[in-house]
């Protein structure tokens, strides 16, 4: 009798990504490990996919806009899980592209939803603290509470979050089809494309500051920088909790789930943190405290703080990285 370990499959969309990769190195046992991923019995092979950066060796290209392609990668891989985070996220590039966003963010999304169904695959569905309007006094937001978008983007992920519930639920596999939100992301970027995060690129604006360049930086809606890494290992997490728990037990288990740091900044804030540890003055940098324009197309939440309450009874750690002295080890070689 063989005494290797039995390996499961993991399937990770949106591989070339910020987020997707980090998901990618959590399965692959690159990343910390914790009590519950550290069964003995749980290791990995991944697959990832992706579209415009994919270069078909490393990483699969799949247009998941296409169910043919979408049937072929699943035959392919056969995997027990796949951790859906291929989106359009970026707010302002949503309203933009609202037909293509809504192809992707949430078509796409049904058709991996039906397909996995069918299978009996798990699917973790990354989605997003803005499905919920984030008004003054309303966080924190516990996963049960009553959603309210403000912007396309969080609207075409709040669709997505109801295709994969429906679709599960069509198939009677209501235990495999899982959502899991998250905020505002931070952590290593591709061959410096600060842009990548929402975060990172503030550094690219502390920067440009240098030269003289006058920028105003928003002083007013309340954000929670979350590790990319830490969102990985809890997503490795979910799926052994939910693949280890058996069928009839799996039904009861939650279908929302929501991950988030806890430290508290606006991304004024976060840039005189990135300017305190490089040494940098940010004088050409002006606080806005005036809160959204009126007049602007893209909305955005006061404080969309999510609560991790549900996730914690599941027994899954939501610790998080030190933002802090996270950001001082990554900026250690730009130091002064």
């Amino acid at each position: 009798m063989s005494d290797n370990k039995p390996t499961n499959t993991a399937l990770v969309t949106g591989a070339t990504g910020l987020l997707g990769r980090q998901v990618v190195r959590a399965l692959q046992g690159l990343s910390v490990p914790t009590e519950l991923s550290s069964k003995a019995d749980w290791t990995w092979e991944v697959e990832g996919t992706g579209f415009s950066r994919a270069d078909g060796v490393n990483v699969l290209k799949v247009d998941l806009e296409k169910g043919e392609e979408v049937e072929r990668v699943l035959g392919d891989v056969s995997p027990q899980v796949l951790v859906h985070c291929a989106a359009n996220r970026f707010p302002d590039k949503v309203d933009a592209d609202p037909e293509g966003t809504r192809l992707l963010n949430v078509e796409a999304t049904r058709t991996l939803a039906r397909a996995c169904a069918s299978r009996g695959i798990l699917l973790i569905y990354i989605s997003t603290d803005y499905v919920f309007s984030g008004k003054p006094g309303e966080a924190p937001y516990e996963a049960d509470a009553a959603t309210g978008p403000t912007n396309l983007y969080g609207v075409t992920k709040l669709d997505g979050e109801k295709a994969v519930i429906e679709e599960f639920s069509k198939a009677g596999k209501e235990g495999l089809g899982v959502v899991m939100r998250v905020p505002v992301l931070y952590g290593k970027t591709e061959e410096g494309r600060n842009e990548e995060s929402a975060v990172n690129v503030l550094l690219d604006a502390v920067l440009k500051a240098q030269e003289g360049k006058k920028v105003k930086m928003d002083h007013w809606a309340l954000r929670f920088p979350t590790n990319t890494e830490d969102v990985g290992r809890v997503c490795r997490d979910v799926a052994v909790k939910y693949l280890s728990t058996s069928e009839a037990e799996r039904t009861s288990l939650p279908r929302i789930l929501q991950f988030s740091g806890e430290e508290q900044y606006t991304k004024y804030e976060m840039c005189q943190l990135f300017a305190e540890i490089l040494g940098l003055p940010i004088d050409n940098i002006e606080a806005n405290t005036e809160g959204n324009d009126p007049n602007a197309s893209v909305q955005r939440p006061y404080d969309c703080h999510l609560s991790t309450k549900v996730l914690k009874d599941l027994g899954i750690d939501v610790s998080a990285q030190d933002f802090v002295a996270w950001w001082r080890r990554e900026l250690r070689a730009f130091r002064h």
